[in-house]
C-alpha cells in the first residue's frame, strides 16, 4: 500500500519553496491543504447531488400518505425534505418541547439526547430547530469525512483515503447524513475518538466516546474500538506504551449511556426508558439467527411466484443485504487482526440486528466507518471501485428520491 510519508503532498511540503510573492506559498498551502480539498469535494458533490435528487423528485413523484409521526411541514421545499421525514420529527419535538415517555404512541425518550441539545442550543442562534438540525447534521459529516481521510491518509495513504471517504459518502444510506438523524453526529464523535487516540490523546478521545454514547446507543461500542486501539499500541513496539489511565479514558463511552439511564430514572422513574419505548416500534431483542430465519421464510406459494407477483419485502432483503455484507467487511478486519476495528463492526451489527427487526438496518450499519476503510484498500481493484460507486450512486438517488416524498427507506 502506499506509504503515507511518500504521498505527492508529502513531497510537495518537503521540497522547498519559491517566494511566496512568486505564488509559490499559495500553491504549497493548497497542496498542504489537500486533507481539507478532498473532503470537501466528496461532501459538496454528494451534498449538492442529494439536494438536486430530492428537489426534482417532489415535482415527478406523487407523495406518500402522512404518517402518525410528530411532524411540521417547511415552506422551503429542501429544508422540508431534510427536516420533516420520519424521524426527523422527534428530535425537532424534543429539542422544542422535550421528552415524552407516557401517554404517547410513539415515546419520544427513544432518541438519545445530544443531537437535540445541540439544536436547542443553535436554535436560539439562527431562531429554527429545524434549521439548526440540518446545519448540524452537515457540519457533522462534513468534520466526520476530513477525519476519516486524515485518519487514513496517515497509515494508507492518500488514494485509500479518498475512496474511503467516498464510498462513506455515497453508501445508499448516507442521505441521513444531510437529516436530521443521528447518524452525523455518531460519525462525527467515534472518527474523532479513533483519530485522537491515535495521536496519543486519549483524554479527549475518551469525551467524545461520551459523546458518541449520549448519540445513540451505538456509542457503547466505541469503548471497544478505543479499547481495542489501546492494545494495538500497547502490544507495539514502534511507540510509547499507552498508561492504565488511558485505558480507563478509552473505556470511558458506556458513562454516556449511564447518564442518559440516569436522566430517564429521575424524570420517569425508569432508567431503561429509551429501552422501553423502542418496543413501540416493535424493537425487542431477538437472537440475530431468528431473524434472519424469518426474513428467509418463503412467502406463499415460493420464492418464484412471490418473485413474480411482486409480494417479496424487498426493502427487508436491502437491508438484510447490508447487514450481511457489513458483518462480512467486520469479519474481515478480525481475520486481519484489526481487533477494535473488527469488533466495532461484528458488535455494531449484532446490537443493531439483535433488535429484532431488519427495518433500517442499512442506516444503523452506515456508521460502521471501519468497514468503509478496509472497502478503501481493496478499492485499488478498478472493477471493485467501479462496482460499488455505481451501485452505491444509484441506489442513494433511489433512497434519496423515495425518502423526499415521505416514502420509507430507512
Amino acid at each position: 500500500m502506499t506509504d503515507p510519508a511518500a504521498s505527492p503532498q508529502a513531497e510537495h511540503a518537503a521540497a522547498p519553496q519559491p517566494p511566496a510573492a512568486e505564488g509559490g506559498g499559495w500553491r504549497a498551502c493548497l497542496a498542504r491543504a489537500r486533507w481539507m480539498r478532498t473532503p470537501a469535494f466528496i461532501f459538496l458533490a454528494t451534498r449538492l447531488g442529494i439536494m438536486a435528487v430530492a428537489y426534482v423528485s417532489m415535482s415527478v413523484i406523487p407523495p406518500a400518505q402522512a404518517t402518525i409521526y410528530h411532524l411540521r411541514g417547511m415552506d422551503n421545499r429542501l429544508l422540508d425534505v431534510f427536516g420533516s421525514r420520519w424521524d426527523t420529527g422527534f428530535y425537532v419535538s424534543i429539542a422544542e418541547e422535550g421528552y415524552r415517555y407516557q401517554g404517547v404512541e410513539l415515546p419520544s425518550v427513544a432518541f438519545f439526547p445530544l443531537l437535540p441539545l445541540l439544536m436547542r442550543g443553535l436554535a436560539t442562534i439562527v431562531g429554527d430547530a429545524v434549521v439548526a438540525g440540518i446545519v448540524i447534521s452537515n457540519l457533522a459529516l462534513f468534520g466526520a469525512l476530513i477525519l476519516l481521510y486524515r485518519l487514513v491518509l496517515e497509515e494508507w495513504g492518500a488514494a485509500v483515503a479518498e475512496r474511503s471517504a467516498w464510498y462513506l459518502a455515497v453508501f445508499p444510506a448516507s442521505l441521513f447524513g444531510s437529516a436530521i438523524y443521528t447518524e452525523s453526529l455518531f460519525l462525527l464523535t467515534a472518527v474523532g475518538a479513533l483519530f485522537l487516540a491515535r495521536r496519543g490523546r486519549w483524554l479527549p478521545a475518551g469525551l467524545l466516546g461520551v459523546a458518541a454514547a449520549l448519540t445513540r446507543l451505538h456509542g457503547l461500542l466505541v469503548a471497544v474500538l478505543l479499547v481495542g486501539e489501546w492494545w494495538r499500541q500497547w502490544r507495539s513496539a514502534q511507540s510509547t506504551r499507552p498508561s492504565l489511565a488511558a485505558l480507563a479514558a478509552a473505556a470511558a463511552a458506556p458513562l454516556g449511556t449511564a447518564a442518559y439511564a440516569l436522566y430517564c430514572w429521575k424524570a420517569f422513574g425508569n432508567p431503561t426508558a429509551f429501552a422501553t419505548a423502542a418496543s413501540a416500534w416493535g424493537r425487542v431483542p431477538k437472537p440475530p439467527f431468528s431473524t434472519m430465519a424469518e426474513a428467509l421464510q418463503a412467502p406463499p406459494g415460493g420464492w418464484v411466484s412471490g418473485l413474480l407477483a411482486g409480494t417479496i419485502h424487498v426493502d427487508n432483503w436491502i437491508d438484510l443485504l447490508a447487514v450481511l455484507g457489513i458483518l462480512a467487511l467486520g469479519c474481515a478486519l478480525l481475520a486481519l487482526s484489526r481487533w477494535g476495528e473488527g469488533l466495532f463492526v461484528v458488535l455494531g451489527v449484532s446490537l443493531s440486528f439483535g433488535s429484532g427487526l431488519l427495518m433500517s438496518q442499512r442506516r444503523y450499519v452506515w456508521v460502521l466507518f471501519p468497514a468503509f476503510v478496509l472497502l478503501g484498500v481493496w478499492g485499488e481493484r478498478p472493477w471493485l471501485d467501479r462496482a460499488l460507486t455505481l451501485v452505491s450512486v444509484l441506489a442513494l438517488g433511489l433512497f434519496t428520491a423515495l425518502f423526499a416524498n415521505g416514502y420509507w427507506v430507512g
